[in-house]
């Protein structure tokens, strides 16, 4: 009876804490940005987000200059080659810039981009033998990742959705489509609130009262913290961390986020 009962109580103990024992994070990090964070690394204008802890390892973004992306990279000991894929969020030279670059290094990763761009940067990807995915429509990316899809009229973009066990991850590139139009997107395809938006916002040459709307319109569609960067700027980040407080995070190259327990 004694050994049954220990064989009961190893049970409940294995079904209450498995799921914590085996839960995995998930890791963000600014590879390439305008807003300076860690002072060894180069700033420039741009973004490039590394994201860890999934089934795949992704780069969202590669930068404008590919040979300051490989220079941070390596002082931040990313290997190139341990990428998986690379998301290219719209045409503008500081998002695509690096990929050449990146390529070059030999990794074998598929890159997934916006049907819209032209065909050069498909070329690009092509003749380096990476293998292409054109993006319209909103896609299942891997396990816990989506793309928008090509959102916008005038510059069509793509932004990057992580479905985790908080809430969803939201990353933009530039935001073109309008921020609070993305974070929409996202919950309408997931049924989700939005945990964390992270990204350029775009609204480096808004005022005051047009930035306020945005805020209020992030935080109406009950998003939980804010880490705008790279086309945001200054005024954007003092207004959002006035509203958002403790929930505001700081960004620029090389700041790292870990949400623990995402998966």
């Amino acid at each position: 009876m004694r050994n049954l009962e220990r064989i009961i109580l190893f049970l409940i103990f294995a079904i209450l804490f498995a799921p914590l024992a085996f839960a995995k994070d998930l890791d963000l990090t600014i590879v390439y940005d305008n807003n300076p964070y860690n002072e060894q690394l180069e700033t420039r204008w741009g973004f490039s987000c590394l994201v860890e802890g999934l089934d795949k390892t992704i780069l969202f973004d590669v930068g404008g200059e590919g040979s300051i992306l490989l220079r941070n990279m390596d002082k931040l000991k990313i290997d190139p080659k341990a990428i998986d894929m690379i998301i290219l969020s719209h045409i503008h030279y500081d998002h695509i810039g690096g990929l050449s670059s990146f390529l070059g290094k030999g990794s074998e990763v598929t890159v997934y981009l916006p049907e819209s761009l032209p065909q050069s940067v498909k070329r690009t990807v092509k003749e380096a033998g990476a293998k292409l995915i054109e993006v319209r429509k909103p896609l299942a990316i891997c396990k816990n990742v989506y793309s928008t899809g090509e959102l916008g009229s005038w510059i069509k973009e793509q932004s990057l959705i992580i479905n985790t066990g908080k809430g969803l991850v939201v990353i933009t590139g530039c935001a073109h489509p309008g921020v609070v139009n993305i974070v929409k997107k996202a919950k309408d395809m997931l049924r989700k609130n939005v945990y964390l938006v992270l990204g350029g916002f775009h609204l480096c040459w808004m005022n005051t009262w047009q930035i306020k709307g945005i805020v209020k319109g992030l935080k109406e569609q009950g998003v939980k913290k804010a880490a705008p960067c790279h086309c945001s700027g200054d005024l954007a980040r003092e207004l959002f961390k006035k509203a958002y407080g403790k929930d505001f995070v700081l960004m620029g190259v090389g700041k790292k986020i870990k949400i623990k327990d995402a998966f």
